[in-house]
């Protein structure tokens, strides 16, 4: 699971699934976009990156399925 900061999600959403980006969206095939929180606090978003990053697995699913049990790319509606 792949977890960044953008300053404009669309374009970064189209730069991994276009496989724009080296590193690990383009090594891993991650072209899902399952979850995103939005701010205008750059700080606090690089804040909550960090956090995110530390956490296992099993935790970054149960954030995931908490706002978005199925797992549908939410950029589809984009």
């Amino acid at each position: 699971m792949y977890v960044g900061v953008t300053n404009n999600l669309e374009r970064r959403i189209y730069e991994h699934k276009s496989k724009l980006v080296k590193g690990f969206t383009k090594k891993y095939n991650v072209n899902k976009l399952v979850y995103f929180a939005e701010t205008r606090d750059v700080t606090a978003a690089i804040a909550r990156e960090r956090e995110i990053k530390k956490w296992r697995r099993e935790k970054k699913n149960q954030l995931v399925n908490q706002l978005n049990p199925t797992w549908k790319d939410l950029s589809l509606e984009w």
